[in-house]
């Protein structure tokens, strides 16, 4: 709640929580319209960058000029070419809110009309004619621009529409409701098969928990800022009845109520200042504790004078205890970001409650539309679709990813070689297929370190972006238990990985994707002592002939280095003889969806546990990328289960060749050792591909 739509402006206002939870039964789901119904007129925004908005009803959208149409697209494009993180100021906030009222003057008198819903011009079009509703519900200011900073990524993969709540509106909470529920409604009834996204801030959270609470027949996903459901809790409770007594100024409102928090004005009220009676003791506080620029408090004071304002926290009390009425009832899938900074509401308490309430939790660095990607929930349709429905990270996003990985490579200073088609091995990435379909099939080292390096160094020196084929584990959390939290994987996701399954491996494929495939799986990566480079694929092939029918390129490949940077101590059979670690061992497994359920031995003892591993100093991490294998042409040859099973044991044995090459290899490197290299980059830059490694044969 803290500054209500300001609060999902600046990132560097606050340090949010993620908790996500997840539907107790699947919600039904909806078909698709064009446009929301026209509670009022729908209107539309956009904001130059000179600052001169344009309005229009969305109706009448075709009366902007051809030149002021280009004008806006140049403004588009410029803005695209900046930083995509680029920080919208609070200034700039106040701008545009002060635009809007002015337009909303015009249209129905002075802050009077009913609550309406706008649409960002700036939002665009969506990239997708089945993009899904995303509409927003406002804080206390009601101004409906709390997304402000978020318009123009989000417009590019949903339809965006925000509620706008003007400041002498006294539509009481569960009209608003009824209004929210009937737009809801009217959408679901046009487009059943479409979900819609309700994404609402402080007072708009409740809003968005109670219409879900009463609609839980309609498919919706909800995106909670700071929920107003802690308002029980809040100092703000204390100052409510001394509103009354504050002057109507532009010096009053939500800075000073903000001001109050920091428990200076409740102190002096309970004492009085010089024996000023408490009206003055209120109005010379609010006068001299802040002193914000004149321009963005009389803005401020349009939006939130003093009766709106009492009227909205009157309105928040209800709202909060409406919402926590019916959370019982909630069945949508629910994403809650809570500030560490709320100064008004204790927001991350409250979200570990709601948490207990509604289930697992993420944490992550705030951006609605990376959060969306991290978290898993956007989707066109009933179900999702982990290929078609898939969001590429932004630039930025890869940057991150990038910095945030990047000490892992330059410690582990990874040696990449690729093999020519003439079969000769070479330094980097150059026997890497560039056109998809490509399927990369490898070695799963202990807990899959090598994923990071390879992942980032191909998207980075190749541009090829990897889909890996995921344990269920990452994308789904059935209850609170020992698995680890999905926050974990969130990297993983953001990049593409998919469920494993049938479907998704084909869908990848059929879109020329390229694919990383571990047949070892959780029990190659959770192997046991003197089980290292030993491979644990299953008996039959189960990807060849999925190949073949896209003619995907196979590229076998090795990577080795888990040994280098620690000894396994406690393995699996170590752990399965103490009692309590047998214990967590069993719940863990159960917890966890099975994969390979149905297949015997060892090769299906998919036992989740972790392993107790001694760091060494590091060593260094080597990769060798096999011939790429040729399956163009070879749909018919390789629908024969013999010869599907012959050209699976081939790719295995170049894995296993690629595994004993890298290990003979790296004896003769002199800069194996992390001591040897750190002397090396000291002197060159620590630009991990600069540090020589063996000779190649």
């Amino acid at each position: 709640m803290a500054s209500n739509a300001l609060s999902l402006l600046p990132s560097c206002c606050r340090s949010p929580s993620i908790f996500r939870h997840e539907p107790t039964s699947s919600p039904l789901l909806s078909t698709r319209s064009t446009k929301l119904p026209p509670l009022a007129r729908t209107t539309r925004l956009a904001i130059s960058t000179d600052q001169t908005p344009v309005f229009t009803t969305s109706t009448a959208a075709t009366a902007l000029s051809e030149s002021d149409k280009s004008k806006t697209k140049e403004e588009h494009l410029a803005l695209e070419e900046q930083a995509s993180e680029e920080r919208v100021s609070l200034n700039q906030f106040f701008e545009q809110a002060k635009d809007l009222l002015l337009r909303s003057e015009e249209q129905y008198g002075t802050g009077t009309g009913p609550p309406r819903w706008f649409s960002p011009l700036d939002c665009g079009t969506p990239t997708n004619h089945d993009s899904p509703l995303l509409l927003f519900l406002p804080g206390i200011d009601g101004t409906g621009l709390g997304l402000v900073r978020h318009h123009q990524k989000l417009g590019k993969i949903f339809e965006v529409s925000c509620l706008h709540i003007p400041p002498k509106d006294r539509t009481p909470f569960t009209d608003l409701v009824k209004l929210v529920e009937r737009t809801i409604r009217s959408e679901h009834d046009a487009s059943p098969d479409r979900p819609i996204y309700l994404v609402g801030e402080s007072l708009g959270a409740c809003l968005a928990l109670s219409v879900a609470a009463l609609n839980p027949d309609i498919d919706l996903e909800l995106i909670l800022a700071n929920p107003a459901t802690s308002f029980s809790k809040s100092p703000l409770q204390a100052v409510l009845p001394l509103l009354q007594f504050m002057p109507d100024s532009p010096n009053l409102s939500l800075p000073h109520i903000l001001s109050t928090i920091t428990g200076a004005m409740v102190a002096s009220l309970e004492k009085g200042v010089g024996g000023l009676p408490l009206p003055q003791t209120v109005e010379k506080l609010s006068r001299d504790i802040i002193e914000p620029s004149v321009s963005n408090l009389s803005v401020l004071a349009d939006i939130l004078p003093r009766e709106t304002l009492l009227w909205k926290l009157q309105m928040i009390s209800t709202a909060s205890s409406y919402a926590n009425s019916r959370l019982h009832a909630v069945k949508a899938h629910t994403v809650i970001l809570s500030s560490g900074r709320d100064p008004l509401l204790p927001s991350q308490e409250e979200g570990q409650r709601l948490k207990s309430l509604l289930a697992t939790c993420l944490e992550d660095a705030f951006d609605m539309l990376t959060v969306i990607k991290n978290v898993g929930i956007y989707r066109r349709s009933k179900e999702r679709d982990f290929v078609s429905d898939y969001i590429p990270p932004s630039p930025s996003e890869v940057k991150g990813i990038m910095e945030k990985n990047r000490w892992v490579n330059i410690i582990m200073s990874p040696v990449m070689l690729s093999t020519l088609a003439d079969g000769k091995i070479v330094r980097g990435f150059a026997g890497i297929p560039t056109e998809g379909p490509v399927l990369y099939v490898g070695y799963h080292m202990l807990l899959g370190f090598e994923i990071v390096p390879l992942v980032t160094q191909l998207l980075e020196q190749k541009n090829v972006h990897l889909r890996g084929i995921a344990h269920p584990m990452m994308f789904l959390k059935m209850k609170n238990g020992s698995l680890p939290e999905l926050t974990l994987y969130d990297d993983f996701r953001l990049m593409g990985a998919v469920p494993v399954s049938g479907k998704n491996f084909f869908k990848l494929l059929s879109t020329k994707s390229h694919v990383l495939l571990y047949p070892g799986g959780v029990r190659e990566a959770l192997h046991r002592k003197g089980e290292a480079y030993k491979l644990f694929w299953p008996e039959r092939s189960e990807f060849v002939r999925m190949a073949a029918r896209f003619g995907a390129k196979i590229v076998p490949f090795g990577a080795v280095g888990e040994d280098d940077i620690g000894d396994l101590l406690l393995d699996y059979e170590d752990q399965m003889k103490i009692p309590f670690l047998r214990k967590s061992i069993e719940d863990l497994t159960a917890e966890a969806a099975k994969v390979r359920s149905t297949v015997d031995g060892e090769i299906g003892n998919q036992a989740m546990h972790l392993p107790g591993i001694v760091p060494k100093f590091p060593g260094r991490f080597y990769y060798k990328f096999g011939k790429p294998i040729e399956t163009a042409g070879r749909k018919q040859e390789l629908r024969d289960r013999e010869k599907a099973h012959e050209l699976y044991l081939e790719v295995k044995s170049e894995v296993e060749k690629s595994l004993a090459y890298l290990q003979k290899k790296r004896e003769s490197d002199p800069y194996r050792n992390l001591a040897a290299r750190l002397q090396y980059q000291a002197i060159h830059g620590f630009t991990s591909e600069l540090v020589p490694s063996f000779d190649l044969d």
